[in-house]
C-alpha cells in the first residue's frame, strides 16, 4: 500500500496543533486570573489572595512550560512538511512569527521568573506589575498568532507573483477581515477555560472541605466572570459566523450541512452528511433558524455546498459536527454559570454538592470545545491553505515521502505522549496537594480530622507543625 505523504502530514498537522492549542488557550486566561489575584492582594493585602495566587502561577508555569515545548515542534513542521508553503508565504508569515517571539514571548519569559521567584524578594508593587506584563504577553502572543492564521483564510494586503507571496500593505495584511472576530473569540474561550478549570479545582476542594474559605473567594470570583463571559461568548460567536458567511461561504455550508442553495433554511440540531451523495440523512431541525441566524432574516439565502465543484468543497462531516460539539458545550457553559451566578447570588452555592460537582465534570469540556472550534476553523478552510489562493497539494514538501511522512507522525505521537503523561502527572500531584490554606484556616484533608459541613467556620491556627487555639 503507497503512503499518501500529503494526508499523512494534514494528521500530523493536526494532531500537534489540537495538542498544542489546549495550552495557551488555558495559560491566557490563567494569566489574566492570576494578575487580578495579584491586584486584589496588593489593594487589601488579603492572604487569601496571595496563597490563591502562589497556588495557580505553579499550575500555569507547568501548562507554559509544556505549551512552549509543544509550540516549538509545530514550528518546525512549517519548514519539514510544508516547504512550498513555507518559501511562497515567508515574506508576510515569517515577520509575523518572529514580531511574537520578540514582542511577546520574550516579555511572558523574562517576567514569569519575576512572578515565580519574586515574592518576597522584590516590592510588591514591582511583583503585580510582573504579573501583569506576563498576562499582557499572553494576549500579544495570541494577536500574531492570530493574524497569522487569519490571514490565511482571509488573506488581504498581499499579491501573488510568480507563486510568491509579496505584502503590498501591512496594515491590511495584519489586520486582516477576520481578525478581531477571531481574537475576541479566542480570548474569552481563553477566560471560559481557565475559569471553568479555577471553578471546578474549587469546587473539587470544597467537597472535601479543604481550604474552605479560600476556595469559596476563587469559587465565588470565577462564577461572577463565568455569568458574564459565557453569554458573551454566543454574542461574539454569532458575529464571528456572520464574518465567516460573508468571506468563506463554502464553510458555513458545511458548518449548516447545506447542500442546495435554500431560502429560508433550518438549522439542523442532527444530521448524517453524506458527500458522495450529496445530501443528508435523518435530519432534524429548526425551520428558518439557519437562515435568521447567518442573514437576519427568515427567508435569507444561504448558499450551498453545490455551488462548489466537489473539489473545492471542505470535508463536510467533520465540520458540520465539530461545530455542534462546540455549541453544544458552549451552551451548557451558559446553564452552568447562569445556575451557579442564581444559587451564588441566594447564597446557596458553596452548599449544593451536586452543582459543585458537576464543576468539576466541566473541567475537560473547555478544552473539547477549542479543539472542536479549531478543526471548524482549518478543516472548514480546505482544500486551501491560503484561502482562495493556495491549496493543501500546492504547499507540501517536494521531497517528502509517505515513509517520511509516516516516521515524523508516529515520533511526534510517541514524544506528546511522554510529555503529557509526565505534565499531567504533575499537575494532579500539584492538585492533589492543593493551595495552602491562609494561617487562620486549617486545612482539614492534611490533619486527618474529620470533615465538616461545607458551612462551617474554621477558627484554628495551622502552621503545619502543630495546631493552637485562636480566637475569632
Amino acid at each position: 500500500m503507497e503512503l499518501d505523504p500529503l494526508l499523512l502530514s494534514r494528521i500530523q498537522f493536526a494532531f500537534v496543533v489540537s495538542f498544542h492549542a489546549i495550552f495557551p488557550v488555558f495559560t491566557i486566561g490563567l494569566a489574566s486570573y492570576i494578575a487580578t489575584l495579584e491586584a486584589l492582594f496588593y489593594k487589601t493585602d488579603n492572604p487569601v489572595y496571595e496563597q490563591l495566587s502562589r497556588f495557580w502561577t505553579k499550575v500555569f508555569a507547568v501548562v507554559f512550560g509544556m505549551g512552549v515545548v509543544s509550540g516549538i515542534v509545530m514550528a518546525f513542521q512549517f519548514g519539514t512538511n510544508w516547504s512550498n508553503f513555507s518559501y511562497a508565504s515567508a515574506n508576510f508569515l515569517g515577520p509575523i512569527l518572529s514580531y511574537e517571539v520578540v514582542t511577546a514571548f520574550f516579555l511572558e519569559a523574562t517576567f514569569l521568573g519575576v512572578l515565580l521567584f519574586g515574592r518576597n524578594k522584590v516590592p510588591k508593587g514591582l511583583h503585580l506589575f510582573a504579573a501583569c506584563m506576563v498576562a499582557l504577553g499572553t494576549f500579544i502572543s495570541s494577536f500574531w498568532i492570530l493574524s497569522a492564521n487569519s490571514w490565511m483564510q482571509t488573506p488581504a494586503g498581499v499579491e501573488v507573483r510568480d507563486g510568491l507571496v509579496y505584502v503590498t500593505s501591512w496594515s491590511e495584511a495584519i489586520f486582516n477581515p477576520s481578525l478581531w472576530p477571531r481574537f475576541f473569540h479566542m480570548a474569552l474561550a481563553s477566560f471560559l477555560t481557565a475559569g471553568f478549570v479555577v471553578a471546578g479545582v474549587s469546587a473539587w476542594y470544597l467537597l472535601r472541605n479543604r481550604a474552605p474559605e479560600l476556595n469559596r473567594k476563587a469559587l465565588g470570583m470565577t462564577v461572577m466572570l463565568l455569568a458574564v463571559i459565557a453569554p458573551a461568548q454566543l454574542v461574539v460567536g454569532d458575529i464571528h459566523g456572520l464574518n465567516t458567511f460573508e468571506h468563506q461561504p463554502a464553510k458555513v455550508a458545511a458548518m449548516e450541512g447545506v447542500w442546495e442553495t435554500t431560502e429560508g433554511a433550518p438549522l439542523l440540531l442532527f444530521a448524517l452528511p453524506s458527500a458522495t451523495n450529496e445530501r443528508n440523512y435523518l435530519e432534524i431541525g429548526i425551520p428558518k433558524m439557519a437562515s435568521l441566524i447567518l442573514t437576519h432574516q427568515l427567508d435569507g439565502e444561504v448558499p450551498g455546498l453545490k455551488e462548489w465543484a466537489p473539489e473545492d468543497r471542505p470535508p463536510v462531516a467533520t465540520v458540520f459536527w465539530s461545530f455542534r460539539i462546540m455549541v453544544a458545550i458552549g451552551l451548557l457553559m451558559i446553564g452552568v454559570a447562569l445556575t451557579a451566578l442564581y444559587l451564588r447570588l441566594r447564597g446557596r452555592l458553596y452548599d449544593s454538592p451536586r452543582l459543585l460537582r458537576v464543576f468539576t465534570w466541566m473541567i475537560p469540556l473547555p478544552f473539547v470545545a477549542v479543539i472542536a472550534g479549531w478543526f471548524v476553523t482549518e478543516v472548514g478552510r480546505q482544500p486551501y491553505l491560503i484561502y482562495g489562493t493556495m491549496r493543501l497539494a500546492d504547499g507540501l514538501t517536494p521531497s517528502l515521502t509517505g515513509g517520511m511522512a509516516l516516521f515524523t507522525l508516529l515520533g511526534f505521537i510517541l514524544v506528546y505522549a511522554v510529555v503529557f503523561a509526565a505534565g499531567l502527572y504533575y499537575l494532579v500531584r500539584l492538585i492533589q496537594a492543593g493551595p495552602e490554606a491562609p494561617a487562620h484556616e486549617p486545612d482539614d484533608a492534611h490533619q486527618g480530622r474529620p470533615k465538616r459541613p461545607l458551612s462551617a467556620v474554621d477558627t484554628s491556627l495551622d502552621d503545619e507543625q502543630n495546631l493552637q487555639p485562636a480566637g475569632r
